[in-house]
């Protein structure tokens, strides 16, 4: 392995004659080779060679994320060091341009909603922006089905930044969040950074997003989810999805959004989400990457 890598010293600059790249794209994957090539062909089918600059990180893989995400054509750093920050933190000093896409690995990104992103971050004061995120609930468990509809429906009002897979940062808003550390939220972190008015939802963009398959999924997120937020909390920084309270779940019912067989679930399911967080919490657990493998199998697996 290349020691220069490894230290996250950036890789060289594009070849003479190479167009300069309308974007840099950074995709931290940690075993995702299940995954990895169907993304990266979204994100590339239809662009010109050079469009975008394109960096995956495989960050401790013990898979063949690396060797897919090279048969894609695309740059590949690996670290054996584990943590998505670090990942991110290396793809973001390859990187060869601004403005910079983030783009988990198992997350689907169109070109044309790349450029869409493009445009919107070069609006006067847009310092940061991300697209609406589409859940894709093929192979979803009909409860995990019903805690999804209820769980979009309270943070959407609050998400901006956070849970779409994908945010894109201009040069100037770049040094609001990085040297990102070494955070379990980073979208969190990267939402906290900018005021309302600098960060913008694209509605003309869109992220396919696959959500946990089960409620035992749902919950290892949920919990990951908690303890990023205290840590922001404790850093500073307010979760994007703020407080969610029982009144907005009740309007939600009574708005006849969601079913009360809905809201019983989620209800259910959150009083375990929060029992977990505080005996992890108390036994001092730690969260780094945190992969769940159930939403991450390919198409048709």
């Amino acid at each position: 392995m290349n020691d220069a890598v490894e230290e996250g010293v950036p890789l060289p600059a594009g070849q003479p004659g190479e167009r300069s790249p309308l974007v840099s794209v950074v995709v931290p994957a940690h075993n995702e080779e299940a995954v990895i090539a169907t993304g990266l062909s979204r994100l590339l089918s239809g662009t010109e060679p050079g469009e975008f600059d394109v960096v995956v990180v495989a960050n401790a893989c013990s898979d063949g994320t690396a060797e897919a995400a090279r048969r894609a054509g695309v740059r590949v750093l690996e670290t054996p060091v584990a943590g998505k920050a670090n990942a991110l933190r290396l793809g973001d000093e390859a990187c060869r341009t601004f403005p910079r896409v983030y783009l988990d690995a198992d997350v689907e990104l169109g070109a044309a909603s790349v450029r869409a992103l493009v445009a919107a971050a070069g609006r006067p004061g847009v310092l940061a922006c991300a697209p609406v995120p589409v859940c894709d609930l093929d192979g979803v468990g009909w409860m995990a089905r019903r805690l999804h509809r209820v769980h979009d429906q309270l943070i959407a009002p609050f998400r901006a930044l956070a849970g779409a897979g994908v945010y894109v940062l201009t040069e100037q808003g770049h040094g609001r969040v990085f040297p990102m550390p070494d955070v379990i939220s980073d979208d969190g972190w990267v939402h906290g950074g900018f005021a309302p008015h600098e960060r913008v939802v694209v509605p003309e963009a869109g992220s396919l997003v696959r959500p946990a398959r089960t409620v035992a999924a749902h919950l290892r997120r949920r919990v990951r989810v908690r303890m990023g937020n205290r840590q922001l909390a404790a850093l500073g920084r307010t979760a994007a999805e703020g407080r969610l309270r029982l009144g907005s779940l009740g309007a939600l019912v009574a708005g006849r959004k969601v079913t009360p067989l809905d809201a019983g679930c989620y209800l259910a399911v959150l009083l375990m989400d929060r029992t977990l967080t505080r005996v992890r919490t108390l036994r001092g657990g730690q969260v780094r990457w945190g992969t769940d493998t159930g939403s991450r199998s390919g198409p048709g697996g």
